[in-house]
């Protein structure tokens, strides 16, 4: 993905998120910096598969084809990774709660292109008509912190 097309997937998905901070439960924010592009793009390489293993089909509860009554409690989830890789130093807040997730959101969408080598944005689980349950969420995710 080049610098424009990161830039793009990055103020695109952020903005998506900002629109919908109402249906987060938790979140985690967290800046890893390196010193050589060869020690970035290993990191995120090995994030990006630890992210994507997660997705594993036989942990991942497929969700019924009937509808669910509004007032039904579903505990099924969904979580989104966004990744960034940017020169220079970018600092994102410790999420604490909504406030601090909205900070996060809008400092990782405003890097500018200039200064973003790459990204990427992972959902799990990656089918749209499947749900994590709560405790893989728990298990896979034990650094959210709820909002």
């Amino acid at each position: 993905m080049s610098p424009m097309e990161a830039s793009a997937v990055s103020s695109e998905t952020t903005v998506a998120l900002l629109r919908h901070r109402d249906y987060f439960i938790s979140a985690y924010s967290s800046v890893d910096i390196k010193q050589s592009f060869e020690d970035m793009e290993t990191c995120f390489l090995q994030l990006s598969m630890e992210e994507q293993a997660k997705s594993d089909v036989n942990n991942i509860k497929k969700q019924s084809t009937r509808s669910q009554s509004v007032n039904e409690s579903s505990n099924e989830y969904v979580v989104i990774t966004i990744f960034a890789i940017a020169k220079g130093e970018h600092k994102l807040p410790s999420i604490n709660g909504s406030g601090d997730l909205k900070e996060a959101l809008l400092k990782l969408g405003s890097i500018p292109s200039s200064k973003l080598l790459g990204g990427g944005v992972l959902g799990n689980p990656q089918n749209e008509n499947d749900t994590l349950s709560e405790q893989k969420l728990l298990e896979d995710y034990p650094h959210l912190r709820p909002l």
